[in-house]
């Protein structure tokens, strides 16, 4: 299952780790595969500092506290901190290895964490990986309806099947009222969503618990439930 969108700091790696969490709940045995070599953040959201050790038979990912298994460049380097300065062609290989050298021991859904935009990896990913469907994830802007449409485009030439779109940080909740403010502006994804024949599959608000949450590594513990069309969606690929 590819994470994606044509654009970085819309919450990819966020939505990645709480579709896992919402997946392993229900009973599913699930992977993430942290795509962006050059950007990883998978390992701080779930608290794992470790070393991934191997043996003759590959790769072993880092399982997490609700055992998920985790596989990130941020793994493998000595210090969690280096920076990776690859080329793109490196980078692409280094994720064709983490799905080909890697032991994912009986996962349901792997959730693949994708880096921003369409070019190397991507492709890498849709034409090395057996994905079977993607989820677009964008912010309430004016130019998402450009980001999503590349996004579309790229899986439509790449033909692997869109689930839908999840919208982050569509507004924030007022601790004193309770009103809904759109701290960016309206948003325009049910539109996109319709003009691509997409379901909105959620509208996640801001919500410094989950932030708060994210920078201690605990993230399997939060409590917000806005992913479960999401959830849904994804369950019902088992069922085809």
């Amino acid at each position: 299952m590819g994470v994606v969108s044509g654009k970085g700091g819309v919450g990819k790696s966020m939505t990645s780790a709480l579709l896992a969490c919402a997946m392993a709940r229900r009973g599913y045995h699930c992977g993430i595969l942290d795509a962006d070599i050059t950007g990883p953040s998978i390992p701080k959201l779930f608290g794992i500092h470790g070393r991934a050790m191997a043996d003759d038979k590959g790769c072993w990912p880092i399982q997490s506290r609700m055992g998920i298994d985790v596989m990130s460049i941020n793994l493998l380097v000595e210090n969690e901190e280096d920076p990776v300065v690859w080329r793109g062609p490196v980078i692409a290989g280094a994720v064709k290895q983490f799905w080909t050298d890697v032991v994912w021991k009986d996962v349901d859904f792997l959730f693949v964490d994708m880096p921003p935009g369409t070019g190397d990896v991507p492709l890498t990913v849709f034409q090395s990986l057996p994905v079977d469907g993607i989820v677009v994830v964008a912010s309430p802007q004016e130019l998402v309806s450009m980001i999503v449409a590349k996004a579309v485009n790229m899986a439509e030439m790449m033909k692997v099947p869109m689930l839908g779109i999840v919208e982050n940080m569509s507004y924030i909740v007022c601790p004193d009222c309770g009103k809904h403010i759109n701290v960016f502006g309206n948003s325009h994804v049910d539109e996109v969503a319709a003009k691509h024949g997409l379901p909105v599959l959620a509208k996640c608000p801001i919500d410094p618990q989950l932030a708060a949450l994210s920078d201690a590594g605990m993230i399997e513990t939060y409590g917000g439930e806005y992913l479960e069309g999401a959830a849904d969606a994804c369950e019902k690929l088992l069922k085809k």
